[in-house]
Parts: C-alpha cells; structure tokens; sequence
C-alpha cells in the first residue's frame, strides 16, 4: 500500500510537472490516469487557474510568420529567398504546396506549425466539467471563469470552422466507457457549426466583465465586449459567399448523406450579421474603446498634422492597449516579426538586429488610395499610366519623400496610410528615437545603398511593412532596442467596417453604412466615400448602388487591415482569392544600382491557388482513424 501511494504521487508530480505535455493528446486519445490528475487539479483554486491559463495558452503562435499561415502564406508579403527556410509551413502554403499526408499548419492534428484545437477544445471540457468541485472559491470567480473557458471552446470552434468548414462539435468530453462507435465524430454542417458556436458566444457573454479593471493581472483576458466581437465575425464569415450559397460545394456530404454547405443563398444571415455587429459596437462604445489618435503631447518636439496622421494610423497597432484594442494576445509579443519588417536605415548604426527581409508586393502597395481617397486607377487628378515612371521629390515632399531624391512617380501623392503603412526607397521612416520632422531619415533600398547592401537583409520588392514595427523600437550604434506589443486580434475599426459590410449587404447603401466606413476613413486623414467618389472618381456613383459600395468596402478593409492577418480570411470568405491570389507576385527590380534600372517591375513567382485551397485538407490518416470524417471537397 505505501509503494502504491509513493508511486501514485510521483506520477501526479510528474504530471504538473510536464503540464503542457500532459494535456498534448490528440482529443480521441483516452488516458485512464488523468481522471486522478483532474480530480487533483480541481481541489484547490490555484490549481484550477494555472488549468484556465492552459486553455488561453492554446492560441496559435499569430506572430510566427514562418509557421502561422496568415502573415506569409498569403499574397500580402513576400520574404526574401535567402533569408525565408523554404521548407517551412506558411511559405509552403503560399507557394502551392499543400497536401493531404502531412498536411502544412495542421491545426486538426496539431503538426507542421500548427497546434491542436481539439486538444484545446477537450481541456474546454474538462474545465467546464470540474471547476464546480473547487471549494475554495466563490460562485461569482466561479461563474466567470467558466465563461472565458466556454468562450475559448467557441472561439477554437471557430478558429477551426474558418480553416476547415464544416468540423465535428466538440460538445462534451468522451466518457472513458465509451466503446468504439461513440468515439469517432463526423462533421457537423455549416448551420450547425455557426449556431453552435454563436450559442456558446452568448452564453459566455452573459457572464463575462464588461472591462478589465486590472491590466497589470488580467490583460488579455477575455470580456464582454469580446466575446460579443468575435460573435460578429463569426456571423459575417457565415453570411459572406463562401459559406452562403456556394454551390461549388453542392456534393460536399457526411456519411449520414446530409449536406455540409447550405445550397442557398440567405439574406437573412446579412441581418443576423449586421445586429450581432452593432451589439458588439454598442458593448465597445460603453467599454470606453473608441477610435485611437495619436497624441504628441509627451514629444519635445511640435510635429506636422500629416505626422500626427501617420503615426495614429500606426500606433492604432503598435501602441499596447490603446483606446482602439478590443482583444489582444498576449501570448504573441510582436519582436522578431518587427525586425524582419525594419530595413536599415542609417550608415552610422551597426543595426545589428536588423533583418529587413519582409516585402510587399507591388500589388498590395497599389491597392492604397491616392491622396484624394479613391483607387489609383479611378483618381481622375492622378497619372495611372505613368505610375511606373520616375519622378524627384522636392522640399515640399519631405514629410513622405526624401528632397532631391528619384523615385517612383507611384510614390508619390497617395494617401497617409500608404505612408504610414509602408517603408520604400526615397520614403521616410518617421520614429526610431528621432520624432521631429526636422530630424528625418529615409530609406535607401537600391543595390549597395544601406538598405540593400547585405547578403539577407534586404526586401525583394523593394517595400517594407512600416506598419508591424513600433515607432518607438529604437536602432543605436549597437543593435536594435525593440519596443514590443501584443499582436491586436480585434481592433475597434475592424468591428466598424464589418458592420458597414454587413448593413450593405442587408439594406444597400445609405447613410448608416456610410457612417461607420467614414470613422475609420476619418482617422486616416481622408474626406467621406461619398465626397471622395463624388469629387475625384472616373465612377463617381459607385457607392450608390450596392455592388458598388462593396467593392469599396473590400478595398477599405485591405487597405485598413494590412499586415494584420484579415486578408487572408477576408479574401476567401468573399470568394476572390481565385482572382486576387492567382495575380503574379512583383516587386522593383532590387538588383538595380540606378533608379532606371531599380524601378523595372520584375516577377518574383506566380502564385497558384486553386478552388479547393479555400479550405484546409484533413490530414489522410485521421480519415483512416475515423471512417466518420469526409475530406475537404478537392483533396
């Protein structure tokens, strides 16, 4: 008796001592030995909290561009070759390279980058099945925190649905008993995957605080607001045409012969979408969030209205827990990704840090408006034609534009985003320790210019992503000092744009839908859609009819989200990423010492995405494992 209680705790010993190893198991994997482990877990509420904080350690790794396919296994940035590890996951993905054996970001599983939701969605349970047994807390601690753990089974459910479609539900944990029928689970249809999930988001809600009062304890965790922010994103993703209506997967079945796709368009879903966004608008507004702009009152310096423009558009994601951030990860620092995005800038500094090897295709830099506010091709003032030509900045260009220097004439006279957004040969990089537009410093990106004269460090396209590094990250004669944040997942702009989507697609357009789109144009320092089409586009009234004003939307939000992950999910749940995707990746010619040579377009590599990439493919042996599950449509 005394060997088997030494043993018995020995084993529970080692277990908390390999927490995170001991709750890695695939979801279907039953280990007997963990009914004693909970029972431990839940006696006491320290315990209990380290199990809650396990749940939120499941987030995916947002900022780990090699791995996490939203930063580099789209279309939005393209790492240098030398610098890229070519058999990692996201740039595999972004390549074409997807495949059913193993497959790339595998988030079913949990393998090649990816980690394992169901696991994740298992430990949900299993909190939510025990935390009633801890005696030493009260019913309120009690009541919030099986909130925020329903909360994260929903938002891994979603996490998942938004990868893969339809998914099997996991509504309660698998009884040990349980013989082998009981334990596979086939996929659930779109409806029931989306009802679900939108159910567990009210019913976490309900119990969640409207604010964080304690940021130096709580941040991070989850609220109210949202949970009521990630229900509209839900519901827009399953309003949207790849999941409303979308006959392309007419044949896509259980193995009960039910359809996984609803066959029909249902406007109806546009409402639902639109109500759950402004619930969440209306929860944010009474949290206090509101639009963020910037304030140099702290600077020693007086700073130009252009500048305060640039920078709130920057700080909207870089400044830590600003007015703007409903819900950030802090479990993603954002550090080695500032660096891959930070060209050397100046000759005196060692900036040894420095990787600079993050660029931006030339298709992404002419997505942003000109100065008037429309598109490139649409500003009736602007030279489309000739936007590949070169032109010299003056003294009048200072704030955008190095004085007396050649660059590109697409360069020049766009709008502050682009700026503040993007870092380019001749532009300038405003911050780094020097915040005055007396003390500015440019980029120099042509062949053994600073910027380009390092066997990795440099960017293929010739553009860098300004926006993903802090303008307080500060470069020395040493090294880089990176000032980190925590990568925003919902930003109060986000929420307004998607409402203004919504309220188009429910009712057309009209005064209300302008006036969320207008918020986040106003911060940007440009005038409304309506004056801007109306004044400056070759289609003035396009954002009179319906078709019309989404597009504008959709190019709104590429624009306001770059480089922030939305891209990727927003292309493919519009279903244009066969359009968009499939457009050759280009970038200056970087091999260039003058700017004749410098600024030739050059093709980097034709992107190939397919119909069936709209949707993640089950890796082949789970389909062996569990004869319930049916393959993504395609693979």
């Amino acid at each position: 008796m005394l060997i088997r209680n030494v043993m018995k705790r020995l084993r529970l010993w080692l277990v908390l001592l390999c927490w995170p190893v001991a709750f890695s198991c695939h979801y279907l994997d039953i280990v007997p030995d963990n009914v004693a482990t909970v029972d431990y877990v839940f006696r006491m509420r320290a315990k209990a909290e380290q199990y809650l904080f396990t749940l939120y350690s499941y987030q995916p790794r947002y900022t780990d561009a090699y791995n996490y396919h939203t930063i580099l296994g789209g279309d939005e940035l393209w790492a240098n070759d030398f610098n890229v590890n070519q058999v990692r996951p996201a740039w595999q993905i972004a390549r074409g390279f997807q495949n059913i054996v193993d497959p790339y970001s595998n988030y079913w599983g949990g393998s090649q980058g990816g980690r394992g939701m169901f696991t994740a969605l298992r430990d949900c349970n299993t909190f939510l099945d025990n935390i009633d047994k801890v005696p030493d807390m009260d019913e309120y601690e009690k009541t919030r925190w099986k909130a925020e753990a329903k909360f994260l089974k929903a938002y891994y459910h979603f996490f998942l649905f938004r990868m893969y479609g339809p998914i099997p539900l996991i509504e309660k944990n698998i009884p040990i008993s349980a013989g082998p029928g009981e334990v596979k689970i086939g996929q659930a249809s779109v409806d029931s995957c989306v009802n679900y999930i939108a159910h567990l988001l009210d019913e976490a809600a309900a119990d969640l605080p409207d604010k964080i009062l304690n940021d130096a304890t709580e941040a991070g965790r989850v609220t109210k607001a949202i949970a009521l922010s990630v229900k509209a994103q839900l519901l827009i993703t399953a309003a949207s045409p790849l999941f409303n209506g979308n006959t392309d997967y007419a044949d896509f079945e259980n193995k009960k012969g039910e359809k996984l796709f609803p066959l029909q368009y249902d406007a109806t879903k546009w409402e639902r979408a639109a109500l759950a966004c402004k619930a969440a608008i209306d929860q944010c507004h009474e949290a206090g969030f509101k639009i963020y702009y910037y304030n140099p009152a702290f600077l020693p310096f007086i700073v130009s209205e252009q500048t305060k423009t640039e920078m709130s558009v920057r700080s909207a994601l870089c400044e830590k827990w600003n007015t703007e951030i409903i819900w950030a990860s802090t479990n993603n620092t954002v550090s080695t990704l500032q660096l891959e995005g930070l060209p050397k800038l100046y000759n005196s500094d060692k900036q040894s840090g420095t990787m600079g090897s993050f660029g931006v295709p030339l298709k992404v830099v002419e997505q942003f408006y000109t100065k008037n506010g429309v598109p490139i091709d649409e500003d009736v003032t602007w030279d489309y034609n000739n936007r590949y030509s070169l032109r010299t900045g003056t003294n009048a260009d200072r704030l955008t534009i190095k004085p007396a220097y050649v660059t590109a004439a697409l360069n020049f006279d766009r709008e502050t985003r682009f700026y503040a957004d993007l870092g380019f040969d001749g532009g300038r990089w405003f911050g780094q320790g020097r915040f005055s537009d007396s003390d500015n410093v440019y980029v120099e990106a042509k062949l053994g210019q600073i910027a380009n004269n390092h066997a990795w460090a440099y960017s293929m396209t010739g553009y860098w992503p300004k926006k993903l590094v802090n303008p307080s990250t500060v470069s020395s004669a040493t090294e880089v000092t990176v000032r980190t944040y925590p990568w925003p997942l919902i930003r109060l702009a986000d929420l307004y744009l998607m409402y203004s989507e919504a309220l188009n697609e429910s009712e057309g357009p009209g005064a209300e839908a302008y006036k969320w789109i207008n918020l986040v144009r106003t911060r940007a320092g440009l005038k409304s859609v309506e004056e801007s089409w109306t004044t400056y586009s070759s289609n003035p009234t396009a954002y009179t009819t319906r078709d019309g004003f989404r597009k504008i939307i959709h190019r709104e939000r590429l624009i306001e989200m770059a480089f922030e992950g939305g891209r990727f999910w927003d292309l493919r749940r519009w279903k244009e990423a066969e359009a968009v995707m499939n457009e050759p990746v280009r970038g200056w010619n970087y091999t260039g010492k003058t700017a004749d040579v410098y600024y030739q377009p050059r093709l980097l590599y034709n992107q190939s995405f397919r119909k069936r990439d709209y949707l993640w493919p089950v890796r082949e042996n789970d389909l062996i494992v569990n004869n319930l599950l049916v393959q993504s449509p395609g693979w």
